[in-house]
This record gives structure tokens, sequence and C-alpha cells, in this order.
């Protein structure tokens, strides 16, 4: 495996000059488990997840879940049926049709994820989705994996005709000069990663509260703790729903078999668990789809209790 494949967090956080990688890696839409685009319905809204491909992480013994040992993890890949201690880390995009045109919940890694990412826009070709078609992008949160595809190579907005709306939470933090001031080496150019990817559309973005409607049938969630204002978003029309849960809740066999784990990613673990409790027992409790950014295809399904914790019974692509 190439080791640009296996980038961790802080390369995904803390170094956007990896997105020269991106125009190559888009020329060709890398190999994908499971399909590449899944559709179904809410209600009226047509839902349409795409996949930018893939990462790999080979060994996640190590570094990966930070209050578990080596053992209690490889146990939990075991008890997931997965061979080896290597494990596949997907990104995915969700877009939402209805009355507000064509939205999109976060849009990809622009390529900084390795050279099997990147494979947003052949995927949305397929899909028959086009960039200009986007009205709205609305945001999860700033981590690099998912605002990367705002911008191109040369720094300029690929999403001509899109609004940009953006958690209020999560705005103030990144773009505030005294936390960049007081952040770690390694998460301090996440900053300017941010500042670099919303500067195109400066004159577009809207910053939104908890729990406003973002656009017509998607309403945001507060999931505060994997970041300061992590967002997930319900689409929802008539008694029909489905939540996009971002990154509060990532590698099922890990983090809903085991809702007290948390993964190096987190910036307040304590609340990203008391979140990630809270958003399990409400998709089991109300048997709603969820869709995950770092599911594998199609990356999408519904939450049962399982024990002391939880799975995903994966919806039929």
């Amino acid at each position: 495996m190439n080791r640009r494949a296996v980038l961790g967090a802080t390369t995904l956080l803390a170094v956007p000059g990896l997105v020269g990688a991106r125009d190559a890696a888009a020329q060709a839409a890398p190999p994908v488990v499971g399909p590449a685009v899944h559709r179904f319905q809410v209600g009226a809204l047509r839902v349409t997840v795409v996949t930018d491909g893939t990462n790999v992480r080979q060994d996640v013994r190590q570094g990966l879940v930070v209050n578990a040992s080596a053992e209690q993890v490889s146990g939990a890949l075991q008890a997931a049926g997965i061979q080896g201690v290597a494990m596949r880390n997907p990104f995915n995009v969700t877009f939402v049709e209805g009355p507000g045109g064509l939205v999109a919940i976060d849009v990809g890694t622009g390529g900084i994820g390795g050279p099997q990412t990147g494979a947003m826009h052949a995927n949305m070709r397929e899909a028959g989705l086009d960039p200009a078609r986007v009205t709205r992008i609305v945001h999860t949160h700033f981590h690099g994996d998912h605002i990367g595809g705002l911008t191109n190579a040369e720094g300029a907005a690929i999403y001509p005709n899109a609004t940009i709306a953006v958690p209020e939470r999560e705005w103030a933090f990144w773009m505030d000069a005294g936390e960049e001031s007081r952040a770690s080496e390694a998460r301090r150019p996440a900053f300017a990663n941010a500042r670099r990817r919303f500067g195109p559309y400066a004159q577009k973005v809207e910053r939104f509260a908890p729990d406003a409607q973002v656009a017509p049938g998607i309403r945001a969630v507060a999931t505060n703790g994997h970041s300061p204002g992590h967002t997930s978003f319900l689409i929802h029309d008539g008694n029909e729903q489905a939540l996009v849960i971002g990154d509060a809740i990532t590698t099922p066999a890990f983090f809903m078999a085991n809702p007290e784990w948390y993964p190096v990613f987190d910036m307040d673990p304590t609340m990203a668990v008391e979140t990630r409790k809270r958003l399990l027992d409400r998709a089991a409790t109300e048997r709603m789809q969820v869709i995950g950014y770092h599911f594998d295809m199609p990356a999408t399904g519904r939450v049962e209790r399982a024990g002391t914790g939880y799975r995903l019974v994966p919806a039929t692509a």
C-alpha cells in the first residue's frame, strides 16, 4: 500500500498542501467497496450518497481509538468479522434534491486523503449531478476531509452557484485568531485551510444556529464534541426522515458497538461520547435511516441495539 493512502488525523487536518494530488486522483474514480452512488427517497426528497473514495488505515489497533487497548480493538474487529488489522476509511457526500434545489452536505476531501480519494466529480457524473447545479452547501464541520472539495488546486470555487451554510459555533472557532494561536502545531494549519477553502465564497457564507432549518426539508441537529460546532442534519418530509450524522459516529464496528470509545479525531471526547450515545439511542428508538460520512457504501442503514452497544444494519444497495 502506498503510504500516502494511510494519512491520519493530523495529515487531513494540517497538511492542506497535499491538495495538489487532487487533480491526478480525480482523473479516474478509485476502486470502492459497494456502489459509488446510492439513492433513496425521504418522502418527496431525493437523497443521493456519492463516495469520494477511500483510504486505508493499516493498523487500527494503534492510535485510532484513544481509550481502548490494542486487544480490545482486535476483539472489536473480530466481532465485526473483519480479518486482519487494516480498515478502509471511506468519504461520502450526501446530496438532497427538493424544493431547495440541489443541496450538498459537505463536499469531500478534494483529494487530500490520498491517491484513492478525489473521485467526487467522476461519481457525481455517474449520478447525473453537476457541480453547477448545486444551489446550497451545508457543512457538518471544518475538518479538512469535509471542506477540501470546496476549491480546486488553483484555489477557485468548484461550486460557483452555491450559497454556503455553516454552523455558527464552528465558524467562530476556526476563524478566531486567538484559537489559532493557542492551537497545537499539528492543528494550526487547519485554521489557514478553513480560511483558504471558504475564501472564494466569502460573500455567500451564511451562519446558522443549532437546530435551524438550513434548507427546505433539512434541519440542523447540534452534535458538538467531534469539533466545537459539529452539526448533523435531519432530512425530513412528512413522517419520513433520515439523519446525516457526519463524524459524530464514524467506524460502526468501534463506535456503535462501543459508544464510550472515542477516536483521536474527537476534539472534546467527553462531549463527543455524550453526543454519540444520544444519537444512537434516538436512531434506534425512531428506527430512522442514518447516513455516515465514513461508512462503507451504501453508507446508509438503520441502527439496532446490540448488547451494551449498537450495530448498523446496512441498507440494500
